[in-house]
């Protein structure tokens, strides 16, 4: 979907709903640079903020019913009570809103009925946080509306316990975080112990590069089982080693945590020691050197999710291998794996040149045709209208 135009917006939420919303919000979805399945082991991360997002019209009613509209297909208005909101029960993307009221319920915040219509340009299931960019901006919305007061380190918190207790999905606090918090040409380097933020600068059209997205088709859920068993087998291993998080875990005490773990378990434990180190150098080779140091990173990231974390799948292997093989100078899958999207941080002059190689892989492997696109960082949540 694109966007329309604020003033268009409102127009069609008029038309659906026969009044004026009481304002527009916007969240982006986020990709990650580096750093996966650290987030909820308390570890780093460092995503940013995309130029895609989700922007909802919302009005407040005089009763606890709450009418939802999507501008994408033919699906009609779909109405809940927010009196009985329950996990499980919503369906579709309805159940990123009525998350968000249901978390701020069980905060003691008293939530109105409400009118809301959404329309989102974050691709779906491409591991580009389509969902959070929804809850972000509801959630925005709803703090404004209600008179909440609450800061962006509470509106995260919200909405991961919309994601793990209404959703059903384990999720940490990143993909929130990036939304609610990016700036304009920085990634978000977040500490997702203490929710400390730093800002980087990313600005790869500067060291002439671009980040390219290469979107595999292959739709994930972070509600599957798959995620949730990685989860568990890094609170298994933290058990194990007698740390509160992995997070607490050195690379040089991996030789001694070998002997302690099964093998399946130590790769996991593995994978999550070693991202954090890798976000910490990417962190300072940025500031040091800027993006076009970062390469090998994404690479090594990769391997670690292929190979330790078993996150990967062929498609996003392939996207690496082949936008690699046609110039781009590092390569990751990026969000929660089992499909979704990869990352090719590529000269601006071989950009092509990567785009056909990919394309060409991609036809020659019998996979649907991948969606290729470029991402800059962009600005966090905030009200339109």
């Amino acid at each position: 979907m694109t966007a329309p135009a604020t003033t268009d917006f409102g127009a069609r939420f008029s038309a659906a709903y026969g009044r004026q919303p009481d304002g527009v919000w916007q969240a982006p979805g986020r990709v990650n640079l580096i750093g996966e399945h650290t987030d909820y082991n308390e570890g780093f991360v460092l995503p940013f903020a995309i130029d895609r997002t989700a922007r909802v019209a919302v009005a407040v009613r005089p009763d606890s019913t709450v009418r939802m509209l999507s501008t994408y297909g033919d699906q009609g208005i779909t109405t809940a009570d927010t009196a009985s909101l329950e996990g499980g029960a919503a369906k579709g993307w309805t159940k990123y809103p009525l998350g968000v009221i249901w978390a701020l319920q069980q905060r003691g915040i008293d939530v109105p009925g409400l009118d809301l219509l959404l329309d989102s340009d974050v691709p779906l299931g491409a591991g580009l946080s389509s969902s959070h960019a929804i809850e972000c901006a509801v959630i925005s919305a709803l703090n404004d509306l209600t008179g909440a007061g609450m800061g962006p380190e509470d509106m995260v918190l919200a909405t991961q316990r919309a994601e793990n207790d209404f959703v059903g999905a384990p999720t940490g606090i990143m993909d929130q975080s990036a939304s609610l918090r990016g700036s304009k040409g920085h990634a978000v380097f977040l500490d997702c112990r203490d929710q400390s933020v730093q800002l980087v600068p990313f600005e790869a059209e500067a060291a002439g590069l671009v980040l390219l997205v290469i979107d595999t088709k292959v739709s994930h859920s972070h509600a599957d089982g798959g995620y949730a068993s990685r989860r568990a087998s890094c609170e298994l291993g933290a058990e194990v080693l007698g740390v509160k998080a992995l997070r607490d875990v050195a690379p040089a005490d991996l030789e001694e945590a070998s002997g302690l773990l099964d093998e399946v378990t130590f790769r996991r434990v593995r994978h999550v020691v070693t991202e954090n180190d890798r976000v910490l150098q990417t962190v300072e080779l940025l500031a040091q050197q800027g993006p076009s140091a970062i390469g090998p990173l994404l690479d090594a990231s990769h391997a670690s999710m292929r190979d330790d974390f078993e996150i990967s799948c062929p498609e996003l292997d392939l996207a690496v291998e082949s936008s690699r093989a046609g110039g781009a100078i590092g390569a990751r899958m990026t969000g929660g794996g089992f499909g979704g999207a990869a990352i090719a941080l590529t000269p601006v002059s071989g950009e092509q040149q990567v785009r056909a190689a990919v394309v060409r892989a991609f036809a020659e492997a019998g996979y649907t045709a991948p969606d290729i696109f470029t991402v800059t960082p962009a600005a966090g949540a905030m009200r339109l209208a």
